[in-house]
């Protein structure tokens, strides 16, 4: 019998990929496809894609993945998925997408969301949550839909996530994992199912039970490759699927985070720092954990929204010099990036960046902006991009000590993967600002290999998830502080950063008073 072969198939929002494992975690083969980066928003803030370009660009990745060679179709022993969070897909009786996709990054808000009864406004309001509960209802894709498309969301059979839509295209079934269900939807996240009959979810968002698909836990089957999917894939068909989890789920299983003592950083879009918790705890207060990748647990996450997507800000504006010169000595810029961080002492000079380019539900609030303190006629460009890292770690330092505050479990290490863990600045800053050692993944791709555990598991390859992860996760490059640098970062960051947006707050909230920005 040949030796196992797991596809891993990962649609996140600039690309998708399609990539080959064994048992061991050993990444056999990869193929990847960007999106084009121009979505259907006819508003300004929508951010919309046609669902088909996400099917399309998983079948042409495979496809090329068997063009190559390294491995043939016939080898593939089971597939996985993992996607982007919280993006939504309306799907008629016959199951054809009824319009584009709303991304997890769309920002409309409904204004007429579905009443709540007097009994739980009451409820709400005197637990200080109506707030947090009118937010809810604003930001929920459905409640739009019913709003402004009431005669498409009547057609509307089934309202998935991405990861539901791919699943049924896969399988023929509304079937999801529960490990994807993050956004707005009556899911309820102690449970980790959807939410009892007589949950105020129900009256709170617009969206009836039979339009949800059927869940299974990370680790088992969705179901088999149908036909047509097989002739797309060029798989043969029948090949079980394995549910995997939501991609920021999958990349913490990857890093094989599995205890409250280790935090996982990702360096991604959305900067986010993680532990896998087996019992429910909100570390913000009426937020719930999120489904981790490990069936039965937590993802105790925090965000800051436009994390690393601030660099990729930074090329745009700011980096012209540098991305001509890559371009003619035929490197990534990024590798230029970390010559600019490294012309600049720890802290910057005193250029201290608060990161909350998108502004929060708790803390920060809805009203916070970005905000950079401290400049002086000795700051350049590379005094900026060295803050923008400093600031995103500091943010990511705060999350986790709100973690540790809240679960009584001290943080000893840190594992980081993400496009920014790629630079080593990156790394021993993160290791400097949190006074503790920090770890970059052996491979890129955790999202991806946090699924294949996931189906690892699911086949009986591993016995559990600890000895699959010991079998198949391996970390790269290790960075300790450097104790002068970590010096430098406790100051800042207890004396600077964490001050600035309590005192700017009101800053910020005549901000939206007088411009309307960032709206209500």
């Amino acid at each position: 019998m040949s030796a196992p072969r797991i596809l891993s198939i990962d649609v996140g929002t600039q690309s998708a990929r399609a990539i080959v494992f064994d048992a061991e975690g050993h990444l056999l083969a990869k193929a990847q496809q960007a999106f084009e980066p121009v979505y259907h928003a006819p508003n300004p803030g929508w951010a919309e894609q046609d669902p088909e370009v996400y099917w399309e660009a998983v079948a042409s990745c495979c496809r090329r993945l068997w063009a190559e060679g390294a491995v043939a179709p016939d080898q593939i022993t089971a597939v996985t998925l993992t996607t982007q969070r919280a993006t939504s897909v309306c799907v008629d009786a016959d199951g054809r997408a009824l319009r584009p996709a709303i991304l997890w990054l769309d920002r409309r808000e409904c204004s007429l969301p579905p009443r709540l009864s007097p009994w739980w406004r009451g409820l709400f309001g005197l637990v200080g949550a109506g707030g947090l509960i009118a937010h809810l209802q604003r930001e929920a894709e459905a409640n739009w839909l019913a709003q402004h498309e009431p005669e498409l969301w009547r057609e509307t059979a089934r309202f998935l996530l991405l990861s539901g839509w791919l699943s049924w295209r896969l399988t023929g079934d509304y079937v999801d994992s529960s490990g994807c269900q993050v956004g707005y939807l009556p899911f309820d996240y102690r449970r980790l199912d959807w939410a009892r009959p007589g949950d105020f979810k129900w009256q709170a968002l617009a969206v009836r039970r039979a339009q949800l698909p059927r869940l299974v836990a990370p680790g088992q089957p969705l179901g088999s490759l149908t036909a047509a999917a097989a002739d797309a894939l060029g798989l043969p068909a029948g090949r079980p699927i394995i549910a995997g989890a939501a991609d920021k789920a999958c990349e913490v299983l990857g890093c094989g985070v599995l205890t409250p003592d280790v935090a996982q950083l990702s360096f991604g879009t959305t900067a986010t720092v993680n532990t896998t918790q087996q019992r429910y705890v909100e570390v913000q207060r009426m937020l719930p954990p999120y489904p981790a990748a490990v069936p039965g647990a937590y993802n105790t996450e925090i965000q800051i929204y436009r994390g690393f997507w601030m660099v990729s800000w930074f090329k745009r504006e700011f980096a012209h010099r540098e991305l001509a010169l890559a371009q003619e000595r035929g490197v990534e810029v990024e590798a230029l990036f970390d010559d600019l961080v490294a012309q600049v002492p720890p802290g910057s000079m005193g250029l201290t960046l608060q990161p909350y380019w998108s502004p929060g539900v708790r803390d920060p609030g809805p009203e916070a902006k970005g905000a950079i303190i401290g400049f002086g006629d000795v700051h350049t460009r590379a005094h900026l991009y060295r803050a923008i890292l400093e600031g995103l770690i500091y943010g990511l330092r705060s999350g986790c000590e709100q973690i540790e505050r809240r679960t009584g479990q001290r943080i000893g290490l840190l594992r980081i993967a993400g496009g920014g863990s790629q630079s080593d600045q990156a790394m021993q800053i993160s290791a400097d600002v949190f006074g503790r050692s920090a770890e970059r993944s052996e491979i890129y791709e955790t999202s991806a290999l946090g699924a294949a555990i996931n189906c690892a598991v699911g086949l009986g390859l591993h016995a559990d998830y600890p000895s699959a992860v010991a079998r198949m996760v391996r970390v790269g490059r290790r960075f300790e502080p450097d104790p002068a640098a970590a010096a430098v970062y406790e100051r800042l960051y207890r004396e600077v950063y964490l001050s600035m947006y309590p005192r700017l707050k009101p800053l910020y909230q005549s901000i939206r008073r007088i411009t309307g920005y960032p709206p209500v």
